[in-house]
């Protein structure tokens, strides 16, 4: 049996179709062989020396240690684009709430006081500060165009704006599901300097982190708005409150809560809002269960964020799986401990991604303590683990 420890109030009935004859899964359990979490921080936590996997119901994984876990040849999968129309959904209402002023008329509405004509001279007279335009014939910029990015694109071109996208990274995936009507930029400098619109939609890493700065929202259209439904950190906190307050930036709409973005009148500050709908926690829930409960029955591997896709249709026998280092020699000092031990393989699937790389190994024969201690301790080896033949996780 498969020990499953959740984080973060995953209700258990979404969690029905897998078997629990198979797996123990709970926010109690102990000696996890994989954590499902959402938003728990797992970098101060100690690694459990049974882990095998950690999966985050989301898309952004900058709550789990990435590179400790793939040092010990754990995968970390997400969910990603599970959540894509919810936060392409909030990312379309960002443009409204900041283009026609709903937010600021709306709460001066509710502060009114006095009986029904009160009420109707004061809207009358001060309607006028709330005007806004309309997006039809305005520009966006789309930086990134992944799940999320592109369906925005598209949906912005079906309400008439004229839409630029920049994704160095552009799959070939999603670019056959992004409308032609996309102008796609060579560098985000460039793609500045064209809109009146900027959301943000890439992950946050070390090539992201506060690309958002001061220089670049200088390059905007003045009166321009941003919205960043990515992650806080892609921003530069301060250049975003000069601009609001120098005017450059009409307005900043954000998912991410902070002290000094809360005291900037001109900031629409949403609760963490983008992936939180019924349809999106059920989706990302879904998606990243199916992964780890492959991985754990099968060793697969899909939508992991730190090691390779790998599939292997199963021949019937033992399967090994190894995390491994991407370095020459490795695949073959593992054939070598194979041979050694009399054992053929039957099928074999090895896939790299950077540093790291998986190997899947469907023997003949069982294999001995002796020989699988000896792959252990194989150079560039991270883990490696039995895996027997298995008749599915449904229940």
């Amino acid at each position: 049996m498969f020990n499953v420890q959740t984080y973060d109030n995953i209700p258990a009935e979404r969690l029905q179709w897998v078997s629990r004859e198979k797996f123990s899964i709970g926010p109690e359990v102990s000696r996890p062989d994989a954590i499902l979490l959402r938003s728990h921080d797992l970098h101060d936590a100690p690694i459990p020396a049974t882990l095998l996997a950690v999966g985050r119901a989301g898309s952004g994984v900058n709550n789990i240690p990435i590179e400790a876990l793939s040092k010990r040849g754990i995968p970390v999968f997400n969910a990603p684009g599970a959540n894509a129309n919810a936060v392409k959904e909030l990312t379309i209402a960002a443009l409204f709430l900041a283009s026609r002023n709903i937010v600021a008329a709306a709460g001066f509405v509710r502060s009114l006081q006095g009986d029904d004509a009160t009420v109707q001279k004061l809207v009358e007279k001060e309607k006028g500060q709330f005007g806004g335009f309309e997006l039809a014939g305005r520009k966006l910029g789309v930086v990134g165009l992944g799940a999320i990015g592109v369906q925005v694109a598209n949906t912005a071109i079906q309400l008439g704006m004229r839409v630029y996208g920049f994704d160095p990274l552009l799959t070939v995936e999603h670019a056959l599901h992004l409308s032609p009507s996309v102008t796609s930029v060579g560098s985000l400098d460039d793609l500045l300097t064209e809109v009146d619109f900027l959301t943000l939609h890439i992950p946050l890493d070390n090539d992201t982190r506060r690309l958002i700065d001061g220089r670049r929202l200088s390059r905007l259209n003045d009166g321009a708005v941003l919205i960043n439904f990515s992650r806080a950190g892609v921003v530069e906190e301060a250049a975003v409150c000069a601009a609001l307050q120098s005017g450059k930036l009409h307005a900043y709409v954000t998912d991410f809560a902070t002290r000094t973005i809360l005291d900037q009148p001109r900031a629409i500050v949403l609760p963490h809002l983008g992936a939180s709908t019924a349809e999106a926690e059920s989706n990302c829930v879904n998606s990243v269960v199916e992964s780890v409960v492959d991985f754990l029955e099968n060793g697969e591997i899909r939508n992991s964020v730190n090691f390779p896709k790998v599939t292997l249709p199963r021949s019937g026998g033992t399967r090994l799986a190894i995390a491994n280092e991407n370095a020459p020699g490795v695949v073959s000092r593992i054939s070598s401990a194979l041979a050694a031990a009399e054992l053929n393989i039957e099928n074999l699937s090895n896939k790299s991604r950077d540093d790291y790389a998986f190997t899947l190994v469907d023997l003949n024969a069982d294999i001995g303590p002796e020989t699988l201690q000896l792959i252990r301790s194989t150079k560039g080896v991270l883990s490696a683990r039995l895996i027997p033949k298995s008749a599915g996780f449904f229940e």
